[in-house]
């Protein structure tokens, strides 16, 4: 079973391929993420994060989702010496960790309700479970010179997968050392990890570094990086292609 809606200001599928699979069952994940949204939103103004912004939440009162993500981000401030950092121009904007880490939650709820075989993408952030109906599940890398085209596909079970990059929204990410100057060098990052909460965070930060993010990724265990430079030329990390799907 598999559906998409729009929520959060993107598309999010949810397929299922377990036989006891129902609509309730995808109603309730569906359902949790309107929750992050309502949580997390730098958009609306009801949100605890903007209400944070304002002046109105101390960050000490905050419900214990929203205290769990600013400590998380915090560590991964630390863990990419300071090239993810969710504070700027007196600005709290977790979004670049919220993704990955409600599509993370989701397949626990999923695991929580007997399934073993899934796919959640919310933008581009995924994690996969099992596989799709005997082979691994297919996950494409778009061109962002043309977004028709994957340069890439990938063929993956029980991993996460996140991009950052600038071909959809822009200058979105920053460099926290170089605030003012936009990442020029670089178009499109995509991270592979042990699940989509550990990709999608160090893609973000990641992708701030700029052509250095490749080999940070390098040096990270159990992790691969695939960087399309503006150029078109791409670069990836040494055990990359062992994920790539070759056709016989």
């Amino acid at each position: 079973m598999k559906q998409t809606r729009l929520l959060m200001g993107m598309p999010i599928t949810i397929e299922i391929v377990d036989p006891m699979v129902t609509p309730d069952d995808l109603d309730h994940i569906f359902t949790y993420f309107v929750s992050v949204d309502e949580t997390f939103s730098t958009y609306k103004e009801t949100s605890e994060i903007s209400r944070i912004n304002r002046g109105e939440l101390p960050a000490s009162q905050a419900s214990a989702s929203v205290q769990t993500i600013l400590a998380l981000c915090e560590q991964t401030k630390k863990d990419t010496h300071g090239y993810f950092d969710i504070q700027r121009d007196g600005i709290v904007d977790p979004s670049g960790i919220v993704k990955g880490w409600a599509v993370q939650h989701a397949a626990q709820m999923l695991e929580e309700r007997g399934f073993h075989h899934f796919y959640v993408n919310a933008g581009g952030d995924i994690q996969v479970a099992g596989n799709k109906h005997g082979n691994l599940w297919r996950i494409g890398i778009r061109n962002p010179f043309n977004r028709g085209e994957n340069v890439k596909v990938l063929a993956l079970t029980d991993r996460g997968v996140a991009t950052s990059g600038t071909a959809i929204r822009g200058q979105h990410i920053y460099n926290p050392h170089q605030p003012n100057t936009p990442i020029l060098e670089i178009v499109s990052l995509t991270v592979i990890g042990s699940n989509v909460y550990e990709a999608d965070r160090f893609a973000t930060a990641a992708f701030a570094m700029g052509r250095k993010g490749i080999q940070f990724l390098e040096k990270l265990p159990d992790f691969e990086g695939y960087l399309i430079d503006a150029q078109a030329r791409a670069t990836f990390t040494s055990g990359f292609e062992r994920y790539v799907l070759r056709e016989l």
